[in-house]
């Protein structure tokens, strides 16, 4: 599956985009960090290289069934933000992923980014559910998540091991409008 195209302004001089081979430096500078580690899933290499982001990206570009776009400024990759289409019995639901920059936390960039791919998606795709899990340490996350419509549907009681810690994970999801009369 070819990834979507997308250049689109979300507000306050941040856009999504593809990525490029170019936001490989901007993306390691901003990856590489412990704070932004601990929050995502353990494929997600720590520390996190260069070599890494172009190794993300050229997965991306082949159309393995992935789709991330870059969370940027007029000049840089600050983020990514991205979904995949689930398989088999739930193949109308897409997951949706997500990661900042420190820097840029607080600001409302990411509620607006998942907005954004959130439309994309129920709007190109047979997808009636959105879901993300959430470490239940990420209250930033979770606020995100339901600045933009997502509802916290369970908990999966210590489910995740990271950074030598048992948590909880938070399942939330936001089904396309109509679909949940």
């Amino acid at each position: 599956m070819t990834p979507l195209s997308m250049n689109m302004p979300i507000g306050d001089g941040f856009l999504l985009r593809n990525l490029s081979r170019a936001d490989a430096d901007s993306l390691a500078r901003y990856a590489n960090n412990r704070n932004v580690w601990r929050n995502l899933r353990d494929v997600f290499p720590h520390p996190y290289s260069r070599e890494d982001a172009l190794g993300f990206i050229a997965f991306i570009e082949a159309g393995s069934g992935e789709n991330a776009f870059a969370i940027a400024t007029g000049n840089e990759a600050i983020g990514v933000i991205g979904f995949h289409l689930e398989p088999d019995i739930l193949r109308r639901s897409a997951e949706v992923g997500y990661w900042l920059g420190e820097p840029f936390w607080g600001r409302g960039i990411m509620t607006r980014a998942l907005n954004v791919v959130c439309d994309h998606v129920f709007r190109n795709y047979d997808v009636i559910r959105l879901s993300a899990p959430v470490f239940a340490w990420n209250a930033g996350s979770a606020r995100v998540l339901e600045k933009a419509g997502f509802i916290r549907e369970g908990v999966m009681r210590q489910a995740v091991y990271k950074d030598g810690e048992v948590t909880d994970l938070l399942i939330y999801g936001k089904l396309r409008e109509g679909s949940d009369a």
